[in-house]
């Protein structure tokens, strides 16, 4: 629900502004809208958040940061995986998780330091 209302906003700052969106600006709203509404769960969130610390992890080192359950987890990673914003690569026995894009990561911080009132 937040992430259409905020693609709502971005819209219609722009028409108000008296000026159209080009294709390429609304590819970019929703792309944007797309990563929202992938990472919109706390655990996404956190797991998008050590990744940024960490370049690569394994489920059971995500697991064990975030005090989380490997089934739970590894079911979020894996629909962070098929939605494009993790890669995956076998280390021995592992899969090692990174983030696939800095887009993830520049959206989410420009949210964390939005002024609005959310």
């Amino acid at each position: 629900m937040k992430v259409k209302v905020i693609v709502h906003i971005l819209l219609h700052m722009d028409i108000e502004a008296g000026t159209m969106l080009n294709e390429q600006e609304a590819e970019k709203l929703e792309r944007i809208a797309y990563i929202l509404k992938t990472v919109a769960h706390p655990l996404r969130l956190g797991i998008v958040h050590l990744l940024e610390q960490h370049p690569r992890l394994s489920v059971s080192q995500i697991c064990q940061m975030l005090g989380s359950e490997q089934s739970l987890t590894s079911h979020h990673l894996q629909n962070m995986k098929l939605k494009g914003l993790l890669s995956v690569k076998r280390d021995g026995r592992s899969m090692m998780y990174s983030l696939k894009e800095r887009d993830v990561s520049l959206i989410i911080e420009c949210l964390e330091n939005c002024q609005c009132n959310m």
